[in-house]
């Protein structure tokens, strides 16, 4: 039971950071308005996605929503199975990946549509517009594979 605390406990930091980020862009910026803070690299941009990642799946708020509750029952039952044999990191990387789906998910319900406001440009290419919940799933995501990865790969002991 203990790890999974742990887990939850990133899942509300998550949650926490994604929302109060998303409630001072709501605060600060209109709909569609941009600040640059870097000029031709970062901006805050203020766009509501009604879509998944990439805007794919726009507009089917509702399917979202049954898709991201379908994820969170799926994770939660596997950190039920394998709590005893989680280490930190996989604790860290549950908890962004369940907190940037609760933060996406607390959007779509309320907004229909995700908030996003992070903006970022190479050149010409601009990156999509995300939030702190993308950020969240999108590291916690990787952890968990590199995780995986390192148990499934030990280094061999070297014999001296």
């Amino acid at each position: 039971m203990k790890n999974r605390e742990y887990i939850y406990r990133w899942v509300v930091l998550v949650i926490i950071l994604d929302q109060l980020t998303k409630i001072l862009i709501q605060k600060n910026l209109t709909l569609y308005e941009e600040v640059k803070v870097i000029p031709k690299f970062f901006s805050l941009y203020y766009v509501q996605n009604t879509g998944a990642a990439f805007s794919i799946l726009e507009n089917a708020t509702f399917l979202l929503i049954i898709i991201s509750i379908l994820f969170v029952i799926l994770i939660d039952k596997t950190i039920q199975k394998e709590e005893q044999n989680l280490d930190q990191l996989s604790i860290l990387a549950l908890g962004m990946i369940i907190g940037g789906i609760f933060g996406n998910l607390l959007d779509r319900i309320f907004y229909r549509g995700v908030i996003d406001f992070l903006s970022f440009s190479f050149g010409k290419y601009h990156f999509p517009v995300f939030n702190v919940a993308d950020i969240g799933i999108t590291i916690g995501v990787f952890l968990l594979l590199f995780d995986l990865w390192k148990k499934r790969n030990p280094k061999k002991e070297e014999t001296k």
